[in-house]
């Protein structure tokens, strides 16, 4: 789903990109919509002041229900431009978030259930992720990496149970390795460059049982991003510079999950992490946290990024984390706070 208004550029020596987990997903089809052209949810105006306040040039949103035409996301950005930040280019695909499978994904014996889907969702659409630019978007070179099967990636951590595939040879000849997606969407910067777009949201470490399918899927959504850079996919890596950027679920120090996926990750040859740090994070411990959970378990961690080419310019890098009072609004937004980069053109 690709959406245009009419653009206004402005002359800038750096652009701000950003990624953003909004928690907004909602329990069925169209309620986000519904909630979003009230004007009421208090969590929505929340989010909205986050984003009007950082004004990001391109964002990735996840958690954010996807439908066929773009209603929500359409409404939402309309919802931005009303508060003075303004997004002419909406891009979005069909994610694999309760995309039906009709088999038994996580072995309970039980069809149907929001677990029985490609990715995890009460409905087709739940959960998705969305881009939203005040540059075009170069759709005729975008891809979609999200059919990609779990097994056909080199090096992949399939879990079984008892040296058999789990939940069964049959789900995993169709497990597809995206629990949302992967997706390379390439944006036309006002210099020039084409800048590629490497955007996820991984799946959650944890909520299964001792073979560990959400932390082998998990580690490999992150890897998927080195392999794609390395070359070592049946798809040709980027032929320009790149952000990778999206939440990995994955923190490199702390929490549950493989870590040596994101470690990896961080230290690829090609990319660089800016490591953005808030005055709210240093507060309760890290600095480069940007996601709140109760305490004790899993409490703060790192688990957004965006990690730009190494042959890019980073002139600043943040999370929008007050410390304080002032971070009454980021924390009744989402679990999750914006990071963001500013690229040097």
């Amino acid at each position: 789903m690709f959406l245009t208004l009419a653009p206004t550029f402005v002359a800038a020596e750096s652009i701000r990109i950003a990624t953003y987990n909004t928690d907004l997903a909602r329990k069925g089809p169209g309620l986000l919509l519904r909630d979003i052209l009230r004007g009421e949810d208090a969590q929505i105006n929340a989010v909205l002041a986050v984003i009007s306040q950082m004004q990001p040039d391109i964002l990735v949103l996840q958690d954010f229900d996807y439908d066929h035409d773009g209603h929500a996301l359409s409404a939402f950005r309309d919802a931005l431009s009303a508060q003075g930040a303004e997004y002419p280019y909406l891009f979005s695909y069909q994610p694999n978030s309760g995309l039906a499978t009709g088999l038994d994904m996580d072995g309970n014996g039980r069809l149907g259930q929001a677990r029985d889907g490609q990715g995890y969702g009460r409905f087709s659409g739940q959960g998705a992720m969305a881009l939203l630019s005040r540059y075009p978007f170069a759709t005729e070179g975008a891809r979609d990496f999200s059919q990609f099967l779990w097994r056909d990636l080199p090096g992949a951590m399939l879990p079984t149970v008892n040296g058999a595939p789990f939940p069964s040879q049959q789900a995993q000849a169709i497990q597809r390795l995206s629990s949302v997606g992967h997706w390379d969407v390439p944006v036309r910067l006002p210099n020039g460059t084409v800048l590629h777009l490497l955007t996820f949201h991984a799946t959650t470490p944890v909520y299964d049982g001792d073979e560990d399918a959400n932390g082998k899927r998990n580690h490999d959504e992150v890897m998927f991003w080195a392999r794609l850079l390395d070359g070592d996919l049946p798809f040709a890596p980027p032929d320009g510079p790149v952000v990778v950027l999206g939440d990995a679920n994955l923190d490199p120090i702390d929490g549950d999950g493989r870590q040596d996926a994101i470690r990896t990750l961080l230290a690829h040859p090609a990319l660089q992490d800016p490591a953005p740090t808030s005055a709210g994070a240093a507060a309760l411990g890290d600095a480069t946290d940007t996601a709140d959970w109760d305490e004790p378990r899993p409490g703060n961690l790192r688990v957004d990024y965006v990690l730009p080419s190494a042959s890019l310019t980073v002139t600043g890098a943040g999370v929008f984390w007050p410390e304080g009072g002032g971070g009454e609004i980021a924390a009744a937004a989402s679990r999750h706070r914006l990071v963001w980069v500013d690229l040097a053109l």
